[in-house]
């Protein structure tokens, strides 16, 4: 089990361990779930390191390209 230590001004460090677990680091922001009596932390993901994530290998899709696929879409349902 791991504890830390709550100050007079409400702070506590986030033990190694739980920085690790939740791929946090100086700077970024967590987030609190209360639920049932208990408080779940969850790292929020910044957008910016979603960059370079998706991958896609080919030509770029023109706006003509976008429309056509929306207008497809929209026929089918």
């Amino acid at each position: 089990m791991i504890e830390s230590t709550i100050t007079a001004k409400g702070q506590t460090t986030l033990p190694k361990a739980v920085r690790e677990a939740l791929s946090v680091n100086a700077g970024d922001r967590v987030r609190y779930v209360i639920q049932d009596g208990q408080v779940r932390l969850l790292g929020v993901r910044p957008i910016k390191r979603l960059y370079g994530v998706l991958q896609h290998h080919g030509p770029a899709a023109t706006l003509d390209d976008m429309d056509n696929a929306i207008a497809e879409g929209a026929r089918r349902a």
